[in-house]
């Protein structure tokens, strides 16, 4: 199946779904598009959204809490010049879409503008990225049960000294469908799936911790033996590797930052700085920079919303505009922004298929999709053997940026203390504290393991939480600040 005939199997599965069950075609979305047109507005676009959404934990060998959930709605939005109105109705009929539709059109004056509105809407095609399954209905209630029990015995399995075990299993049916005032209308439907294990070790009076996880855009048969195992496995030994762990140092040093997870970083620190709202504004420390160096030669930084089955990848952004791979940064020169249509307009600039929103009830705003530093040429060996004394970490928990000067702190979840070359032993409590920008000059060695991460990552922007994926290489960073306990 060719990806046109894809993106139309899509839209008539949104169709189906979402339209024709309150009586809806699309003559009706051309008239609320119309309706909203009565007034002088630039653009206006209708999103339709129905998502069930399914979550299991287990807790001390048993499962402490079950959910399910249906949402659905339309968000209508309307735009003149920089000033956007928008209105949502969790009823999906003629009379609530028309009702938000007129809503919108307080932003601007009556009267026709030069701007008309398409009088039909014709079928834009999308990707193939993944399969439109519902992964919910993939397993039984018994058999998810069964998947977080597996979890348990064999986490308890691998160490007698693991005392508690956590598991989380959710799945999530997004089906959604765009239509804008240009003519295009567009629809996905978003398998979404993630495990995550957490277990707590104990040894002489002393509690660790490991976390792991993964997921994407699957159905739950993903989640065979193989990979189960492998999650435990990850869980496991970072708390064994936590109880041996000996007080962080502080000061200012090189870093070295294992490939995968730790791209994290990356996202929070550079990636946000990167988007289009915050350098058409000016309060990006990135903004008006393009063609300059950002970054030391040999960082490549994309953002890629069609690498298949990934948990941040879309066939359509959330404005109907296929997802691209957008190159950011291109061996240390500022190359682009992250653009949905409202910025890439008034900043004079082609979308780029970052336009994203939590849910219809939402306005759309540029974001990361799959963010990722490309691979280098040295052997992660030989950068962790270039360190006389550092740190060397492995992979991460939280942290926070300021976007407007890209300050970052992050703490390490798995860190090592190096010195001469050979790691000695893992530190905790080890915290990365730098400036995004200023750091991306100081990389100096870059891995050729690129690696994305396993799937577990979530984005908070304005109040809005959108799945996303991050990754990089093994790369050393010299004269980060540690803020450690030693």
């Amino acid at each position: 199946m060719n990806p046109v005939d894809q993106g139309i199997d899509r839209l008539a599965i949104a169709r189906e779904r979402l339209l024709e069950p309150t009586g809806l075609d699309e003559r009706d979305l051309a008239r609320a598009l119309a309706e909203v047109f009565q007034h002088k507005v630039d653009y206006a676009d209708l999103y339709f959204q129905y998502t069930r959404s399914e979550g299991w934990s287990l807790e001390e060998g048993i499962v402490k809490s079950g959910s399910f959930s249906i949402e659905q709605g339309v968000g209508v939005r309307a735009v003149s010049g920089e000033k956007t109105a928008f209105a949502y109705s969790d009823e999906i009929n003629a009379s609530a879409l028309l009702s938000a539709a007129r809503a919108t059109r307080s932003i601007a004056r009556a009267g026709a503008g030069r701007v008309k509105v398409a009088g039909s809407l014709q079928p834009r095609a999308g990707r193939d990225l993944f399969s439109a399954t519902d992964p919910i209905a993939g397993l039984d209630a018994t058999a998810k049960v069964a998947l977080l029990e597996r979890v348990e015995r064999l986490a308890r399995a691998r160490d007698p000294r693991v005392v508690q075990v956590m598991a989380g299993l959710a799945a999530e049916h997004d089906l959604v469908l765009v239509a804008r005032s240009d003519g295009v209308i567009a629809a996905d439907v978003r398998p979404l799936i993630r495990l995550s294990v957490t277990v707590i070790a104990e040894s002489q009076g002393r509690r660790e911790q490991g976390s792991s996880g993964g997921g994407g855009r699957f159905g739950l048969a993903y989640f065979d033996e193989a990979i189960v195992e492998r999650y435990v496995r990850e869980a496991v030994d970072t708390a064994l590797v936590n109880l041996e762990s000996r007080p962080a140092p502080g000061g200012v040093m090189p870093v070295v930052l294992g490939p995968g997870w730790p791209g994290v970083l990356l996202h929070e620190a550079i990636g946000h700085g990167l988007e289009g709202d915050f350098n058409r504004k000016g309060s990006s420390a990135f903004a008006g920079r393009l063609g300059q160096r950002v970054a030391a030669p040999g960082v490549t930084v994309i953002d890629d919303g069609t690498i298949r089955d990934r948990r941040g990848s879309l066939n359509i952004d959330d404005e109907g505009n296929p997802t691209q791979r957008n190159v950011l940064i291109e061996d240390g020169i500022l190359r682009g922004y992250l653009q949905d249509t409202l910025n890439a307009r008034l900043m004079k600039v082609p979308v780029t298929g970052n336009g994203r929103r939590e849910s219809f009830a939402h306005l759309p705003m540029p974001r990361m999709t799959n963010t990722c530093m490309l691979a280098g040429d040295r052997d992660p060996a030989e950068i962790i053997a270039s360190i006389d004394r550092g740190i060397y970490a492995a992979n991460f928990g939280g942290g926070q940026v300021d976007i407007t000067n890209g300050k970052f702190v992050f703490s390490a979840s798995e860190a090592y203390w190096v010195e001469k070359g050979r790691i000695q032993y893992p530190v905790k409590g080890a915290t990365l504290i730098g400036n995004g920008p200023d750091a991306l000059t100081r990389v100096t060695l870059i891995g050729n393991d690129m690696r994305l991460d396993s799937g577990v990552g979530v984005c908070g922007k304005d109040g809005q939480s959108v799945p996303v994926g991050v990754g990089q290489p093994t790369l050393r960073i010299e004269g980060l600040t540690v803020g450690g306990t030693a």
